[in-house]
């Protein structure tokens, strides 16, 4: 199983395997056909409020654990088993806009999907 995290401002690579958009919203001044996404799956990006908590100063410990609890919704466990899946079966890339991505949403979702 592969996983990686990289910014989606990053050129696509030959070994990225299934490249999933894993933030809310589409990055800022980045074209769809340069992003090459293969799947945007917005139910398991972080609700907006938790989004807001964390960015507004929240610690990255606090964040990961509420995330952690979105991701027992039912539809966010559907895609997250799906995606699970994915890596079994290759590489998966999650792809987001975060500029800190050992501290972002991507990273707890790495290893989940990795653990």
């Amino acid at each position: 199983m592969s996983v990686r995290v990289r910014r989606i401002y990053e050129p696509p690579e030959p070994d990225d395997g299934l490249r999933v958009l894993v933030d809310r919203l589409w990055p800022r001044g980045l074209a769809k056909d340069e992003a090459r996404v293969d799947e945007w799956p917005k139910g398991l990006t972080p609700s907006a409020e938790l989004r807001t908590w964390y960015h507004g100063g929240g610690s990255y410990e606090e964040f990961r654990s509420r995330y952690e609890a979105e991701l027992g919704a039912p539809e966010a466990a559907e895609l997250l088993d799906r995606l699970r899946t994915s890596a079994r079966a290759g590489t998966v890339t999650l792809l987001t806009a975060s500029r800190k991505t050992e501290e972002s949403h991507a990273h707890v979702l790495a290893e989940l999907l990795e653990g």
